[in-house]
């Protein structure tokens, strides 16, 4: 008897840290997995001054829980990630981490070496990569229905939302949208007194210094983009003092003088820098109608530049001849003061195509709140755009654990425990669906399994609101196929992670002696 507690109180020992470390997951799964598809309930995070926000949202939920368990961190990355990369589908990428881990966990336990479990379950991941994007439909245009479904479900049903985004979208176009680089979701500006549109331009958030210039809107507009002051460059305040140094002063504002009245000769209408501008240009700028935006940010500088096809420079470019700095300035049909959203509208630009979708609200936390909907639409149906688009609602990963059983089979080694765990994790997002929706998982799971296997199909999946198995692909249930390959992708990088690690020691303080 003796041997028997000892053997198992060492075998606790053991895995005491796995087991920890995947408790602390489990609760932070806890927290998201709630909201999770049509029938997924809100999360009220409150704090420690009474403040208190509403969301759905998996990466808001995380990111403002108090979360001090290091495993706990590391799913908080798979959320991040999830977010920077896609833009949607944290939730998922939560979920399928914890399940992922949970499988691993069971495995261990059970006597297969952690390494065997890990290599297994990147294989798993990989070949069920491969079988997503296998069965990954591509988007025919930017009015395929499937699209429009898809900015549907991303905006939690808000039609109007998805509307906005759908006509973003096909203003932008799709060669603009499959752009490296480019986020369509940057696009997205939510304001409580703004009424919700289509802006085919760019929005600068900047008053300009003369604002009671603007009271037309300029057409056919020169712009000339300041990656420097608009002042004479500066003389040193121990030259200053000296004779030389006083005319060289002197010299260098008659210059910064004639360059201004060169950029009334060259119609310039809009000057926009990124640091100050001299009371003497303002005064200028003033008397000749050319509105002045300083201390303009990085990146509606670059904006501006890419819309209107401008070419930034010095101030030092001001002394270039008329032909040489007229082929810096960008040119736009419009540009005009918003004073209601307190912003520079501009359109119109010779440059690359812009888009703004401005999103209205009542108030600033619902502002914030149809901006993350918002957000999260532009995201999914880009993704969609560039990776095309699978079953949702937990479909598509039902029949990616099949085809990993079905290779399970097949493998010799004990890596194929791993493989097993993968397809049970797939599983998970359809459970915790039909759960939140108030049905049995073990029985709805086995039901579209069969259902699957008997017409050898993925598009089929669970009604949440009749419990029945319905074609989603024909009702429009759809996912952009790159957000659950990435979240999965992502969860298990940090799944195999949490299990690899064996022991957790805390470290020394910096100023702690050796």
């Amino acid at each position: 008897m003796s041997v028997n507690k000892t053997i198992h109180s060492e075998g606790e020992e053991r895995y005491s840290t796995l087991v920890n470390n995947a408790a602390a997951v489990r609760a932070i799964c806890s927290a998201v997995e709630g909201t999770l598809g049509p029938k997924g309930l809100d999360t009220m995070l409150v704090g420690g001054q009474g403040e208190v926000i509403i969301t759905n949202d998996g990466v808001t939920i995380l990111e403002k829980m108090d979360v001090t368990h290091p495993a706990a961190r590391l799913m908080i990355q798979v959320a991040r990630s999830q977010q920077r990369q896609i833009g949607d589908g944290t939730t998922t990428a939560t979920v399928l981490a914890g399940a992922l881990v949970q499988e691993g966990v069971a495995q261990v336990t059970r006597g297969v070496p952690v390494a065997k479990v890990v290599s297994g379950m990147l294989q798993g991941i990989e070949l069920a990569v491969t079988s997503l994007q296998g069965r990954s439909r591509a988007i025919e245009s930017l009015s395929d229905n499937a699209l429009k479904r898809i900015a549907i479900t991303a905006g939690r049903e808000q039609a109007d939302i998805a509307g906005l985004i759908i006509q973003a979208a096909e203003a932008v176009g799709e060669a603009k949208l499959r752009e490296d680089g480019y986020r369509f979701a940057d696009s997205v500006l939510a304001h409580e007194e703004a009424s919700s549109e289509v802006w085919t331009g760019i929005l600068l958030n900047q008053k300009p210094m003369n604002l009671h210039l603007d009271e037309e809107a300029r057409r056919d507009v020169r712009i000339l983009v300041l990656h420097d002051a608009l002042e004479p460059e500066a003389v040193s305040e121990e030259s200053l003092v000296t004779e030389a140094g006083f005319q060289r002063y002197m010299q260098l504002r008659e210059q910064f003088r004639s360059s201004l009245g060169l950029l009334q000769e060259l119609g310039v209408g809009l000057i926009a820098s990124d640091r100050g501008v001299d009371p003497e240009a303002e005064q200028f700028c003033s008397d000749h109608g050319i509105l002045v935006l300083q201390r303009l940010s990085r990146r509606d500088l670059q904006l501006l530049s890419e819309h209107t096809g401008a070419r930034p420079v010095r101030r030092t470019a001001l002394r270039k001849s008329a032909p040489e700095l007229g082929a810096a300035l960008g040119s736009a049909g419009y540009a005009a003061y918003d004073e209601r959203l307190e912003r520079v509208r501009v359109a119109g630009g010779h440059g690359d195509q812009h888009v703004t979708v401005i999103v209205g609200a009542a108030t600033r936390e619902a502002a914030h709140e149809r901006s993350r909907i918002a957000k999260d639409a532009a995201s999914a149906v880009q993704a969609a755009v560039r990776g095309g688009y699978l079953p949702g609602g937990g479909a598509a990963e039902m029949a990616v654990a099949h085809d990993l059983e079905r290779a399970r089979e097949t493998m010799k080694g004990m890596e194929g425990f791993g493989v097993a765990a993968v397809a049970g994790a797939l599983r998970k997002p359809l459970a915790q669906i039909v759960v939140n929706a108030g049905y049995n998982p073990l029985e709805k799971v086995e039901e579209l399994k069969a259902a699957q296997l008997a017409l050898s199909t993925d598009s089929l999946g669970i009604d949440c609101d009749t419990g029945q198995v319905t074609d989603f692909v024909h009702a429009g249930i759809v996912d952009p196929a790159d957000v659950k390959i990435h979240a999965l992708q992502a969860a298990g990088e940090v799944a195999a992670a949490v299990l690899r690690i064996h022991t957790v020691i805390k470290m020394k303080q910096p100023f702690e002696e050796a």
